[in-house]
């Protein structure tokens, strides 16, 4: 006998109602106003009963190319390696940046002084759980991009500059874990997320449409 929907994990009806929403608007099923509108609800709902009438009329149900190709874009690219290698990143007087495809070491120590870097992990290929970031930042800036799959923790601080972290630790517990750590000197670091949950979705959504209307 199936369990009543009331006493269901409501975050995993959740996640059934969102894949059945993605589902029917990029067969074309769903204009993306009623889209866009049933997705907000879903997300910001914490009643089962209305999160499940959202997909009530929807008749296509997710297929197994539907949960691979979110299994290519939601779940983390992890490469696990036992390499003790260190990354490098020194900014004096200019800027460097990190961004795309590339293989995330154990341990990043970035300088900036009189100057800045931008560190993107949204396609980062992660060879281990747990990745450290040590920054010193004088007079200096760096922004740090994560994908909404890796849980960051914070523990840099400012000394007449500022840490700000925008990007929720909410991924599972076995996903990559980012630790920053250091200080800004009349200087900044901004974590936060390449984008947001909801961006993502939509940008999914889309993109599995695009592929449908070939």
């Amino acid at each position: 006998m199936p369990v009543k929907l009331e006493d269901r994990p409501t975050e995993t009806v959740r996640e059934e109602v969102i894949d059945q929403l993605i589902m029917n608007y990029s067969h074309g099923k769903l204009s993306f106003e009623a889209f866009e509108r049933r997705l907000d609800t879903a997300m910001n709902s914490q009643d089962n009963v209305e999160i499940a009438s959202l997909a009530e009329d929807l008749d296509l149900q997710v297929d197994r190319d539907y949960l691979d190709s979110k299994k290519q874009d939601f779940v983390p690219h992890y490469a696990p390696s036992e390499d003790e290698e260190v990354d490098y990143m020194v900014n004096i007087f200019g800027g460097s940046d990190r961004s795309g495809r590339w293989t995330v070491a154990r341990e990043i120590r970035t300088l900036s002084i009189f100057g800045g870097c931008t560190l993107d992990f949204s396609e980062a290929v992660f060879t281990r759980q747990k990745t450290t970031l040590r920054v010193f930042c004088l007079f200096g800036g760096e922004e740090i991009y994560v994908p909404e799959h890796v849980n960051v923790v914070s523990k840099a601080f400012g000394i007449f500059g500022g840490v700000s972290n925008k990007a929720p630790s909410i991924a599972d517990r076995n996903a990559p874990t980012l630790v920053i750590e250091g200080v800004a000197i009349f200087g900044g670091v901004d974590i936060r997320l390449k984008k947001t949950i909801k961006e993502k979705f939509v940008a999914f959504a889309d993109s599995m449409r695009n592929m449908f209307n070939r």
